[in-house]
């Protein structure tokens, strides 16, 4: 959807239909109305939409397309790559668990961390919310309550997620979770690191 790396509001879907499925919904019988594309098919071939557009996010989207071509995909990726690698960074030196145990699906959207047994998640993003203003993510389902998720996907930079992770740490302190320090420090480090490598990458060039 719209509100993950493009930056927007939820309320955007992007679909691709190839002649074979618009084929076969002209002969399916189940309901639909707003995933009528007979509807769609004529006014879209004019640049227009049968019904109400979203306006506002379709300005979005083309700001947030320019904002990712401007930094170039390359280093946009590189970017999540970067902090995804510095949040797990932070959680090791925590002392937690990181949800994902294999290291080849780890994610660059987002890092969920796991709490310690008999402390609450949600209890835990509470304080956080309220003492620093800050929204972690939750646990859906069967995670509900068990982990916190950590998000560094869009409009996100280092010091962006430095402040993520000083919050997390102290909110770790006030909600009286077993912890170690040095959560903020690893990933500093790691970032140092790779920005002092880009410079002299730079410099070579």
């Amino acid at each position: 959807g719209s509100q993950k790396g493009l930056m927007l509001p939820p309320g955007l879907s992007f679909n691709a239909l190839s002649p074979r499925a618009l084929e076969a919904s002209t002969s399916a019988g189940l309901a639909r109305s707003f995933w009528d594309w007979a509807e769609m098919l004529g006014p879209n071939a004019n640049g227009f939409f049968p019904y109400t557009p979203a306006t506002n996010l379709l300005y979005g989207l083309a700001e947030a397309i320019e904002m990712l071509e401007e930094e170039g995909l390359d280093n946009v990726f590189a970017r999540h790559d970067r902090h995804a690698e510095s949040a797990r960074r932070a959680v090791r030196a925590w002392g937690l668990e990181i949800l994902c145990q294999d290291p080849a699906e780890y994610s660059s959207s987002l890092t969920a961390v796991m709490m310690p047994a008999g402390h609450d998640a949600d209890a835990f993003r509470k304080i956080v919310l309220e003492k620093f203003d800050m929204s972690l993510g939750q646990g859906l389902s069967k995670l509900s309550g068990k982990i916190f998720r950590i998000g560094h996907l869009g409009d996100f930079n280092d010091l962006s997620l430095m402040g993520t992770l000083a919050g997390v740490e102290m909110g770790l302190a006030l909600a009286g979770v077993p912890h170690k320090k040095g959560g903020v420090l690893a990933a500093m480090e790691h970032l140092g690191a790779q920005a002092q490598s880009t410079q002299s990458s730079r410099r070579a060039a």
